[in-house]
């Protein structure tokens, strides 16, 4: 059974920089996060927890409270099956009790159980597509990529999210005259249609393992969700959901 708990210990934020250490591999030089940040986080109210099997860490995540009464889960990483969910739903509890309503953090679009997790498992809700937003990234799940994120906001009090942190499952409607605008093709991307009231984006099955295999289908992958994607929000549509654990719903406002 997963416990999730705030973290306050100087030895216990070691802990988390090993965690993140062994699923990302980032440089000495760039942790995602320092020790001294989560102490003075901790210590000023900010959000760091960990997820723990029996005695083991096995997530964390760290969060800034931001302008607006927002807070900002900055980063998380997970190394065994369900630690996630209980640490977002521990985060959402937190938040609430501090009168807090909205969490927001990035992800990259292209990771399809990302998108499957934040949109169809929590019900949070991409707002903007930020290009290169991090820069080209050294750590060795996303070496040699351009950083895209999308921006993603999760309605912690909202109707829909409240019933799927009671567990309770929602596929996010497909109509049936929605048109692809991006589809995958044998693996490529092949643009389609993207003037319907409701159009698919497609991402690839494991953008993780082609950058290692096939880097140039992988920049085209990049390129292809940032044009398509990235157009439709920029054009005021709005992402809806991630459907069948493939596509992007997105709607004209």
């Amino acid at each position: 059974m997963i416990e999730v708990r705030e973290l306050r210990e100087t030895a216990e934020f070691q802990r988390v920089n090993t965690l993140f250490d062994d699923i990302w591999h980032f440089s000495p030089a760039e942790p995602p996060v320092t020790l001294e940040l989560m102490r003075v986080l901790s210590h000023i109210g900010g959000y760091v927890a960990g997820a723990f099997d029996g005695d083991r860490l096995v997530g964390a995540s760290v969060g800034l409270l931001a302008a607006g009464g927002v807070l900002h889960s900055h980063v998380t990483g997970v190394t065994a099956g369900g630690a996630g969910l209980e640490l977002k739903l521990h985060q959402r509890r937190w938040a609430l009790e501090r009168g807090i309503d909205r969490v927001t953090w990035t992800y990259d679009p292209l990771v399809r159980r990302n998108a499957h997790f934040n949109l169809a498992k929590l019900g949070a809700r991409p707002q903007e597509y930020l290009p290169c937003f991090y820069g080209v990234m050294e750590d060795a799940i996303n070496r040699g990529d351009e950083s895209d994120r999308l921006l993603t906001v999760w309605p912690l009090t909202a109707p829909h999210v409240e019933a799927l942190a009671r567990r309770e499952a929602r596929a996010t409607p497909v109509p049936r005259d929605a048109a692809v605008a991006l589809a995958d093709e044998g693996g490529r991307p092949v643009r389609g249609p993207a003037d319907a009231e409701t159009v698919l984006v497609a991402v690839p099955a494991d953008v993780e393992s082609l950058r290692r295999t096939d880097p140039g289908l992988a920049k085209a992958w990049r390129l292809a969700v940032r044009e398509v994607l990235g157009g439709l929000m920029a054009e005021g549509r709005q992402v809806t959901g991630f459907a069948g654990r493939s596509w992007y719903v997105v709607r004209k406002a």
